[in-house]
């Protein structure tokens, strides 16, 4: 299933992610050679709808058409035939995010091993550091994830942005993996299709090919602000939502997204039920534990927080929410939390 190159194609230059099926067999990790050995990992269009990490791939591509990379690069283009549809994910494919660990309740799929494999490869290779780029479908800012309270972690992230998530779940994302092995980020590049999202992403691994070294250092807290995802928030499967007027189990506001990164009080309005008394949501922690009476309550007829919480990942596209979530929830961390350096052996 899985297609790998040691060149770089050169249809590929002015492809459009919509059209990488007509020139490459299905998911693809190519390997380029750098100056530097040791490898930088990139992973783009885990996603099909999610095109800004291969524009900036292109961008690096063009830029370095006649001259060595700084260091050796290692790309995986994951869902292409998403993308040759502009979806996240066909109905009958897995998230290509969420299969990346196989769990002990998970059916064992061609996906799966696709992934292990690619792990099994980057693992050898020792990379210097792994970055999963991604895009938004509401409206977020520009932000990095990590997996671990480390500072190389940190510092890596920074380079991208002073707004940093931590989370340990779904522990099944790409980054989750390769934190074992290497700093590994996902970058958030706001909503596909604009270009100051590619060109951050383009500053950025630039930047990330050109560094010698991770700093050892930690990152002072005046140059993070760090969150912590402490709860996912989904629609149950047999509710209605609508955005607008209409016959629905709960309306929300049709800027629901404009909520993201804002640090909401208890007793904030987040929509409206239709004659139901319970939490219309399956709201679960790190841990799996359903949570949501911690978090949601209706009162009037109307959803809101029980805690002052800040979301993330708010959406009004409809696909979006039932195929992943509704929203995470975070809370301010301290950056001293954070530990010693990643084993890399």
């Amino acid at each position: 299933m899985l297609n790998v190159l040691n060149n770089l194609p050169e249809a590929l230059l002015g492809c459009e992610a919509s059209d990488l099926h007509k020139h490459l067999p299905g998911p693809t990790l190519i390997h380029l050679p750098g100056r530097d050995k040791t490898p930088l990992f990139l992973s783009v269009l885990l996603h099909g709808n999610e095109d800004t990490g291969w524009c900036a791939l292109r961008a690096i591509f063009k830029k370095y058409q006649d001259k060595k990379l700084p260091r050796d690069l290692s790309i995986y283009i994951g869902n292409i035939e998403a993308a040759r549809h502009k979806v996240r994910f066909l109905d009958q494919q897995p998230d290509y995010n969420r299969i990346w660990r196989i769990n002990k309740s998970d059916q064992t799929l061609p996906e799966h091993k696709m992934m292990q494999q690619v792990t099994d490869i980057m693992r050898q290779r020792k990379p210097f550091a792994s970055i999963d780029i991604h895009n938004n479908t509401g409206i977020n800012p520009h932000y990095a994830c990590v997996n671990r309270l480390d500072h190389h972690f940190f510092h890596l992230a920074t380079l991208f942005s002073r707004t940093v998530v931590y989370f340990t779940r779904p522990d099944t994302v790409q980054s989750s993996v390769f934190s074992e092995f290497c700093p590994a980020l996902t970058v958030e590049c706001g909503q596909p299709g604009q270009a100051n999202g590619v060109s951050h992403a383009t500053d950025f691994i630039d930047a990330c090919l050109h560094l010698s070294r991770i700093p050892d250092h930690d990152v002072s807290a005046h140059d993070i602000d760090l969150f912590h995802t402490v709860a996912v928030a989904k629609v149950l499967p047999d509710v209605s939502f609508c955005f607008k007027h209409g016959k629905c189990d709960i309306r929300f506001p049709d800027d629901l997204d404009h909520l993201n990164f804002r640090e909401l009080p208890a007793n904030t309005t987040l929509g409206w039920v239709n004659g139901r008394t319970d939490v219309p949501l399956d709201v679960r922690d790190e841990q799996g534990r359903e949570v949501r009476d911690l978090y949601f309550e209706i009162k009037n007829s109307e959803l809101r927080l029980r805690a002052p919480i800040m979301p993330s990942m708010l959406t009004v596209n409809e696909r979006a929410i039932r195929q992943d979530c509704l929203c995470y929830l975070m809370e301010r961390y301290p950056v001293t939390a954070a530990e010693g350096a990643v084993d890399s052996t």
